[in-house]
């Protein structure tokens, strides 16, 4: 049951709309004020009383349902204690039903597009990629599982001058077997000398501009390099994406939209929306306070307003999408705005339903700039396997005798490098540290997966019943530290559904943070597997229950739950 739901069903408030009601329900902070609490000072304005006096008239009309064990008036605020009994029979029956694997909600017929990784073709997937990566593979999965349709698209980099110098830099420096089998290492080595070389020979840079045109001219030689380049890239990240468990539906990158771009130009001209400026053809966007969009550089060349603009339509055209997601860099802001308004001035009712989701940048502990250019980069393929090394060594140390370690520390070690990722506001920039992000105590993934095998632990000492909700006496589970856990539980799906709405991950991996600790002051407290079997049969229930929403929760954020540590 959703609780706030219910809430907001039972409060009246005149000229204050049920949703309205149910966006201020939150929880108390302090325990014995109940378990929800309705802030009334925003309605004082309106209804011009204080906020104690509307929580006194609230608490005097209101009719409770049996759910609700009472309402009290507190410093102008309404708290909700609910029949503690009836709050642990509903919460448990429901999540025991779901079993181990949380099923997907039934398709809401909505189509949601995420646009995210994006990687560039022959450059490194490096620590930089990471945000964008985990946010939208954790975005996809969320969307899933709230009934959603996802399409997964990895707008690949793979257009610009940028490939012309690599031919050129391969031509010059480059050896076949190294590349064939370095891949892109090799490949970012011989980028990072041309941009070297070229400080001091700047007719490289025509160079790269010669071989790039002969890129779009389809000349056969270069293109199959250009060809192998990409497909070098792809069998590299393609590795990385499986240890994250990252899919894509899509990979049209740039280089797709060649042929769809003019169509675009055509109807910007035909609706008189292309001005020229400076020799350039611009979309004029004083009108809405941004510089103009633009669209055809002097010669004539195609941009990423120009691209993007091509593929949003095709998007919209393949998949009839409800939302269309971008999971790029803050630093994009401006030119997500600048596209989305071009849209709506073409006439596109669903400019509206694009939209960008931006996150903060990655640095390097010390102030370092990433710079693929000065080969400045940490490869991400690097990070997953120095984590993976340090959880395998402290599982040695701590658990010898653990089966299939390699296995666990697979699963711990990308775990928390994920959840670096993923376990603050999406917008923050991240300062990348190994030490941070390799640490296995304090408020990291594997303080959940521990959390989640001590869970299964308990459960393999207790009886067969163990998660079966027959039978069992709930009012064994009133006490204040069970009720901690259960209202928590009670909160899983509402809490999925906000970060999916917010577009932030970081809101579940707060969750699960509060679910394994309330869960662990629980077990410090309380015996599990007690003298009474009434008592034992009820928190195996409760601890299963844990359980089945850590595993899940942890799913919608890439990170695998093992059975043992």
């Amino acid at each position: 049951m959703d609780y706030k739901q219910l809430i907001a069903k039972t409060v009246r408030i005149e000229g204050v709309s049920e949703q309205e009601i149910y966006a201020a329900v939150g929880v108390p902070p302090r325990r014995e004020n109940g378990e929800f609490c309705l802030p009334c000072f925003k309605f004082s304005k309106a209804l011009r009383l204080s906020p104690a006096a509307i929580a006194d008239k609230l608490k005097a009309e209101i009719v409770l349902p049996p759910e609700i064990a009472s309402a009290e008036s507190v410093a102008g605020y309404l708290n909700f204690k609910l029949d503690r009994a009836k709050l642990a029979e509903r919460t448990l029956c429901e999540i025991a039903a779901k079993g181990e694997t949380f099923a997907p909600h039934a398709s809401n017929g909505k189509t949601v597009c995420l646009d995210y990784s994006s990687v560039n073709i022959a450059k490194p997937f490096h620590i930089g990629h990471l945000l964008t990566t985990a946010i939208g593979g954790s975005l996809y999965r969320i969307f899933g599982y709230l009934g959603y349709r996802a399409v997964g698209i990895n707008h690949l980099g793979d257009w610009g001058t940028q490939f012309g110098k690599l031919v050129s830099a391969y031509k010059r420096w480059g050896n076949e077997q190294d590349v064939a089998a370095r891949g892109v290492t090799a490949l970012n080595e011989l980028y990072v000398r041309f941009h070297k070389e070229a400080e001091t020979n700047p007719a490289l840079e025509d160079e790269g501009r010669h071989y790039f045109k002969l890129i779009e001219e389809g000349d056969a030689p270069t293109v199959r390099l250009f060809e192998w380049f990409k497909q070098l890239t792809l069998e590299e990240v393609q590795k990385v994406y499986e240890r994250l468990g990252i899919v894509f539906d899509s990979y049209a990158g740039e280089s797709f939209y060649n042929d769809k771009m003019q169509p675009v130009i055509d109807e910007l001209a035909q609706k008189g929306l292309l001005t020229e400026s400076e020799g350039a053809r611009v979309v004029d966007l004083s009108d809405s306070d941004m510089p103009p969009c633009l669209i055809l550089k002097k010669d004539g060349a195609t941009l990423y307003a120009t691209r993007d603009l091509a593929a949003a339509q095709y998007r919209h055209d393949t998949y009839a999408f409800d939302k269309n997601l971008y999971v790029v860099a803050y630093q994009q802001n401006l030119h997500f705005r600048q596209v989305f308004k071009v849209l709506e001035k073409m006439g596109r009712p669903w400019a509206k339903d694009c939209v960008h989701v931006p996150f903060g940048m990655v640095s390097l502990e010390g102030g370092a700039a990433l710079s693929t250019r000065k080969g400045n980069v940490v490869w991400l393929k690097d990070v997953l396997a120095t984590a993976v090394e340090k959880a395998g060594k402290i599982i040695a140390e701590k658990n010898p005798a653990l089966e299939d370690k390699a296995a666990v520390a697979e699963t711990v070690g990308v775990g928390a490098i994920v959840f670096s990722a993923l376990s603050a506001s999406r917008i923050k920039d991240m300062v990348f540290s190994y030490d941070k992000a390799l640490s296995f105590e304090g408020e990291t993934a594997p303080y959940l997966q521990y959390t989640h095998a001590r869970c299964a632990s308990i459960l393999a000492k207790g009886n067969s019943a163990a998660g079966n909700a027959s039978g069992v006496d709930f009012s064994l589970l009133c006490d204040d530290e069970t009720v901690d856990v259960i209202a928590l539980l009670g909160r899983f799906e509402s809490v999925v559904a906000e970060a999916a709405d917010k577009y932030e991950p970081c809101l579940i991996s707060r969750y699960l943070l509060d679910l394994a600790q309330s869960f662990n002051r629980f077990y410090i407290d309380h015996r599990v597997i007690a003298d009474d079997a009434a008592v034992t049969n009820a928190r195996l229930l409760l601890t299963s229950c844990v359980k089945n929403t850590l595993k899940n929760g942890l799913a919608l954020l890439l990170i695998q739950a093992p059975e043992k540590m």
